[in-house]
Parts: C-alpha cells; structure tokens; sequence
C-alpha cells in the first residue's frame, strides 16, 4: 500500500553520493501525521529536493568538466539537482487540487539521476 509523503522524507538519487531530505512548505496547510503533506509539485531543487552530496554522472556538465581536467577519471562534484515534478502521484488524494506525492513516486533530474522517496516521512497508510 503507497504511504504519503511529508516533510523531511529521505530521498535518494541513483547518481547522488547521500541522501537528501524533502523540504515540504505548509503553502497548502495540509497535514499527514502532523507534518506538512506533499504533492507531486513539492520538485522545486534547492526549495524542496535539495542536493544528494555529490554528483557522479558525466551528463553532468561540471562533472564532465572536472573528469575532463583529470585525463578521464570520473570526478564527481557537488549536486546541483535540476528535477521534474514527481510521478504518477496519487490521483485519488488530492491537496489543494493536486495529486499527493507517495512513496512509490519518482522525479527525473535533468543529468540522468532519477530520485526516488528511501523514506515517506511516516509509516501511515494512504487512504484512497
């Protein structure tokens, strides 16, 4: 069964070198086991996803960079996430109009990353 997603779920990126925690502003004061719920539109980088350490993908144009000035070897860099709104969401539960984001959702970062919910935030079972 999904389970929503609320502020300060640990995310994680398949080209990041940690995790992230999701930042969930209360803009549409709905609240899931006290915290703030998300929606698929909680994708905002640097707002809501912020960054996963380091990056280790060469489509990342300063990884690439900096792989290139070290004769090839792969040198990850700092994560900068450039992401997309979350998917397929929860078309039954909506928030303000949206879908809520569950634990089965993912965003796709323009470098290839794809990020995926490690953690909901809480255990609570959606309610279709």
């Amino acid at each position: 069964m999904p389970i929503h997603v609320v502020n300060g779920a640990i995310l994680t990126c398949s080209f990041g070198v940690a995790p992230s925690a999701l930042v969930v502003t209360p803009e549409n004061r709905v609240m899931s086991s006290m915290m703030p719920a998300a929606t698929i539109m909680d994708f905002v980088p640097m707002k809501n996803i912020m960054p996963f350490a380091m990056c280790t993908t060469p489509s990342n144009p300063m990884v690439a960079s900096a792989t290139a000035a070290a004769s090839g070897v792969l040198t990850p860099m700092p994560c900068i996430p450039v992401t997309t709104p979350w998917k397929p969401g929860a078309p039954t539960v909506l928030i303000g109009g949206i879908p809520a984001l569950d634990n089965t959702c993912t965003s796709q970062c323009a470098w290839g990353g794809v990020v995926t919910v490690g953690f909901p935030g809480q255990t609570k079972e959606m309610i279709p």
